[in-house]
């Protein structure tokens, strides 16, 4: 290893690993410290219930991570990342027994939320179906780097996607087509009626037609472990079990790269109060199940689907998550499930299943959401709970614990709200640069915010390769 590294890179989940691998292709000396003993943040995949059984902690499905511009550049198959599809990337069924899906046709997703929405639907999505390529390049980005690819396409989906989920659903009339999309719409962790949420929704549905919702053969753990397998083979180390406390206990390099929450790297690197304002959103309350059996959805869609949304209405789901940004106990949690065994035997025994299920809850919160999980769960699977072998709960202080970017339990490193939407994790015209001049930040928080995609680390890797090309 050289006496002067190029680049540091702090914290081995996905936007690190990218990042890393983006400067070592293009000839820079690279080395990535982790605290834990094992790679991965938010693409982990461990045995957390029972031999054999296994689950992903953090992210479990990859819309965006098979549509990722940054991954798609690189030969992530060749070092062991294989894409599986179900047959549905998503069901979101209603208490009669019925589903809407999203499903790989954008006709039968259309027919699937009645005859009366259908049409509203294709409208839609209509626009940008084909044209995945540019649209993921031009917005998952920092919007002030350079013109669009495609300026025309990019200008309409923003007139869609600066809207609330529930203006852009206004189109719809009926409670099949306003609940599928408020459920993707809460993967930002915000209420449906906040700024950016419809280009959330729209965003993922335009995800499943384009590209699907598929999961990692063996779990998460094999996008971290394939980019970690691409970093090496470009000569860049990957030192874990190590945890940095301050810069200067890390080897001398021209640049350093924080795959961390803005808190941590204020405290590491010494910046002060440079992320004051940086707020922390909602928490999660995520169980992992061991199955003897699949779930017994009543909805056949359900059954067959790699992703279920379990909270039927619009208003339901709205409910839920004002709650848990309030402050307030879950009730009756709006639920976002996977059940990645459905598509991959290699997951758990012969026969057996797993289950990945997460609901809202207010930040640091301390309680137990098991039982209103489990309720709900009943609700469209009766008969659930006798399938249960075991199970693995992690609320807010132990999502804390296992990712430490998760401040308060936070999973999106950072709250969906106000002009942090847009804004993150400061303004900035490259928001990956900080006060110091060779510190730089990759995260979550920065554009183009949470996910297993790459895209933070392929960015703030530009905003230094370009850094260290200027100095010479």
């Amino acid at each position: 290893m050289p006496s002067m590294l190029d680049a540091v890179v702090v914290g081995a989940g996905p936007n690190g690993l990218t990042a890393a691998v983006e400067l070592a292709r293009r000839g820079f000396s690279v080395a990535v410290y982790e605290t834990l003993d094992t790679i991965g943040g938010g693409a982990r995949t461990e045995e957390l219930t029972l031999p054999g059984f296994r689950h992903d902690p953090c992210s479990a499905v990859h819309p965006l991570g098979i549509g990722s511009p940054a991954f798609a550049a690189m030969p992530l198959a060749r070092h062991g990342l294989e894409w599986l599809h179900p047959e549905l990337p998503l069901a979101h069924p209603f208490p009669d027994g019925t589903a809407a899906v999203l499903s790989r046709s954008v006709g039968e997703s259309a027919m699937s939320l009645g005859a009366g929405d259908a049409g509203a639907y294709r409208r839609l999505v209509a626009p940008y179906i084909g044209h995945w390529d540019t649209l993921a390049a031009d917005f998952l980005r920092t919007p002030w780097d350079g013109l669009p690819r495609d300026p025309y396409r990019f200008a309409r989906f923003g007139l869609n996607a600066i809207q609330p989920s529930t203006w852009l659903s206004r189109r719809f009339q009926g409670e099949r087509a306003r609940g599928l999309f408020a459920g993707l719409a809460a993967h930002a962790i915000a209420p449906t009626s906040g700024l950016a949420t419809g280009g959330v929704a729209l965003m993922f549905a335009l995800a499943a037609h384009e590209r699907g919702w598929p999961v990692p053969r063996g779990g998460s753990q094999a996008i971290s472990d394939a980019l970690a397998s691409y970093l090496r083979e470009q000569g860049g180390a990957i030192h874990t079990g190590t945890e940095v406390k301050r810069l200067d206990e890390l080897p001398p390099a021209r640049a350093y790269i924080f795959d961390t929450s803005p808190t941590a790297l204020a405290r590491i690197a010494d910046l002060g109060q440079a992320y004051q304002h940086y707020r922390y959103g909602a928490s999660a309350f995520k169980i992992d199940y061991a199955l003897s059996g699949p779930v017994p959805w009543t909805a056949k869609e359900a059954r067959v689907a790699g992703t279920v949304h379990v909270g039927p209405t619009a208003g339901e789901i709205d409910t839920a998550l004002r709650a848990a940004v309030g402050g307030a106990a879950p009730r009756v949690p709006f639920l976002i499930t996977s059940q990645p065994s459905v598509i991959d035997p290699s997951r758990a025994p012969a026969g057996k299943h797993v289950l990945w299920a997460y609901g809202h809850v207010p930040a640091g919160w301390e309680g137990d959401a098991t039982e209103a999980i489990e309720r709900q769960l009943e609700r469209f699977a009766p008969g659930f709970r006798d399938l249960v072998l075991a199970r693995a709960v992690a609320g807010p202080p132990q999502l804390a614990q296992r990712n430490a970017n998760y401040v308060g339990g936070d999973i999106a490193c950072g709250a969906f709200a106000g002009l942090q939407t847009l804004i993150r994790p400061k303004l900035a015209r490259v928001p990956y640069a900080t006060a110091h001049p060779s510190v730089f930040i990759c995260s979550s928080a920065t554009p183009p915010g949470p996910g297993v995609h790459g895209m933070s680390g392929h960015h703030a890797a530009k905003a230094v390769w370009r850094r260290l090309r200027a100095a010479g």
